[in-house]
C-alpha cells in the first residue's frame, strides 16, 4: 500500500553543520546496571517535532548552544539515559554516561514555508527535522536531539526517544525538565528513578485475562481488498464546540451522567472509522488505549517517577453493535475498560508480562493515542511554548489526538475510498 498526504512535498534542503555530538552528563553520575520494569519492554524510537518561533532574547542567545548545554544539565537528574541498553533476560540500561546524541542543522527555508506540514504527521517533508541514525546501529544511544535553525530566526527541536524509557507522561516530564535547566531554573518536578516499584510479584500472581486474541475474519477480506488502495493521511481539527456537541450527544439518552471529552471523541472516531471502512455486520473490531497506572496504584506511584507507567486496555464489539446503537453505548464501554484499571489490575499485569511478554499482529484494531491529554505544548527552552508539537508519523492502524489551541486536530490514515465517508461523519457534527 502506498501513502499519500494529499499535498505536495516540499523539498526541504537540511545542512548538518559539523558532527553529531555525543554528549554526556555536566557531572559524573552513578553507573551500573539500571533496573526496567515489565511495562518497559520493547524498544521503539518515536521521533517527535516542537517548532519554535523566533523571540529576541538578551544576547541573542543560540537555541542550539543552550539547549545542548542544558541537556547536559538535565542528564545529570535523568542519568539513565545517557547509558545503553543491555539484555539478558530482561532489558535493561547500563549506565555508562556516554551521552545522548546532539546534532545541529540549518534549513534554507523559513518556518512559514513548512507551516502547513505540521499537522500532517507522515508528511515526507519533515522527515529530516529529526536525525536517523540508521538501522543496525550497536548500542545506538537512547535519544537523538536535533535543532534546526530556519531563515526566519525560528528553530525546530526534534527528537528521537526510545519508547522503553519512559511513556508518553514520563517523556513530557523530562523535555519539560530540558526546558527548566536551559533557562535557569530548579527542576520544578525532579524525576523518581527507582523502577523496582514496578517489579513482578515472586512468584507472578496473574488474576485477570491479559493478552488479546486475533479476531476473526468476517468481512470476505475487506481489508485485504482496501490493502490495494493508496493511504491516505488526514487531519481534521474539532473546535470546542463541536468537541461539546460529541458530549453532548453521548449524554443525550441519559443513559450516562457524566462524559469526558476522551471518551466522547474516542467513541465518535472509532464508530466512524467502522462505519466508512464497510464492514460485515458480524466483523468484531477493537480499540486499543492506554490508561496512566501512577495514581491508580496503591500506594500511586510517587510523582515524577520516570518510566513507563501507562496499561493498555481494549473494548470490543461487533460493527453492528458499533455503529447502530447510541453513542452513549460505546462511551459506557469505553468508561468501563478505564475502570477496570485498578491496582489488583495493574500487579497482574505485570505478572502476566514475567511469564509471557509477545505482542501479536492484530487485525481490525486501531489504537488511540491522545497527545492531547500530554503536555508537550508547554515545553519552554527560553523561546516560549511551541506553535506546534507532536509526533513525525502516525501508524497506520493509529488516530491520534494532538491539541490545537483549545481544540483537538484528529490524525489518521485510510484507504482512499473510505476517507471521503470518513470525512461526510466529521462534516456531520
Amino acid at each position: 500500500m502506498t501513502t499519500n498526504d494529499g499535498d505536495r512535498v516540499l523539498n526541504l534542503n537540511i545542512k548538518i553543520d559539523g558532527e553529531p555530538t555525543l554528549i554526556p552528563p555536566a557531572k559524573e553520575t552513578p553507573g551500573g546496571l539500571y533496573f526496567l520494569s515489565n511495562f518497559d519492554a520493547g524498544s521503539i524510537m518515536v521521533k517527535t517535532i516542537q517548532c519554535f518561533n523566533y523571540k529576541a532574547i538578551d544576547g541573542e542567545l543560540d537555541a542550539a548552544q543552550a539547549i545542548k548545554d542544558g541537556l547536559a544539565k538535565v542528564l545529570v537528574h535523568y542519568y539513565p539515559l545517557a547509558g545503553r541498553l543491555t539484555r539478558e533476560k530482561h532489558f535493561m540500561i547500563n549506565c555508562t554516561g556516554e551521552g545522548a546524541l546532539f546534532v545541529e542543522a540549518e534549513a534554507d527555508c523559513t518556518l512559514e514555508d513548512i507551516h502547513s506540514y505540521f499537522t500532517k504527521p507522515n508528511s515526507a517533508t519533515l522527515e529530516k527535522l529529526v536525525y536517523d541514525i540508521g538501522h543496525g546501529t550497536q548500542n545506538p544511544p537512547l535519544l537523538v536531539a536535533q535543532v534546526t535553525k530556519f531563515k526566519c530566526g525560528g528553530f525546530v527541536f526534534g527528537l528521537c526517544m526510545d519508547h522503553i524509557v519512559f511513556d508518553g507522561i514520563g517523556a513530557m516530564e523530562f523535555v519539560n525538565s530540558w526546558g527548566e535547566v536551559t533557562r535557569g531554573l530548579p527542576l520544578s518536578n525532579p524525576p523518581y528513578l527507582d523502577r523496582t516499584l514496578l517489579k513482578a510479584r515472586d512468584p507472578p500472581t496473574v488474576e485477570f485475562v491479559h493478552g488479546l486474541e486475533p479476531i476473526v475474519d468476517m468481512s470476505n477480506s475487506t481489508l485485504a481488498v482496501l490493502e490495494e488502495e493508496i493511504l491516505i493521511n488526514k487531519s481534521f481539527v474539532l473546535p470546542p464546540g463541536k468537541l461539546e456537541q460529541l458530549k453532548k450527544k453521548a449524554l443525550e439518552d441519559g443513559v450516562l451522567k457524566r462524559c469526558t471529552t476522551f471518551e466522547a471523541l474516542t467513541a465518535f472516531m472509532w464508530r466512524a472509522r467502522t462505519q466508512s471502512l464497510k464492514l460485515h455486520h458480524d466483523q468484531q473490531v477493537r480499540v486499543l488505549f492506554t490508561v496512566d497506572g501512577r495514581s491508580r496504584l496503591e500506594p500511586p506511584l510517587p510523582k515524577g517517577y520516570f518510566g513507563n507507567a501507562a496499561v493498555f486496555v481494549s473494548c470490543q464489539f461487533s460493527a453492528r453493535e458499533l455503529t447502530d446503537n447510541p453513542l452513549s453505548s460505546t462511551v459506557e464501554r469505553i468508561q468501563e475498560a478505564i475502570k477496570s484499571v485498578t491496582n489488583d489490575y495493574i500487579r497482574s499485569t505485570l505478572d502476566f508480562f514475567e511469564e509471557k511478554m509477545e505482542w501479536k499482529p492484530l487485525t481490525y484494531t486501531i489504537f488511540l493515542n491522545a497527545w492531547s491529554r500530554l503536555g508537550f505544548h508547554n515545553v519552554d527552552f527560553g523561546w516560549g511554548e511551541p506553535i506546534y508539537s507532536g509526533p513525525l508519523s502516525v501508524a497506520k492502524d493509529m488516530v491520534l489526538f494532538l491539541p490545537h489551541g483549545k481544540a483537538i486536530n484528529v490524525c489518521l490514515s485510510l484507504p482512499a475510498s473510505t476517507m471521503k465517508i470518513f470525512q461526510e461523519l466529521i462534516d456531520q457534527v
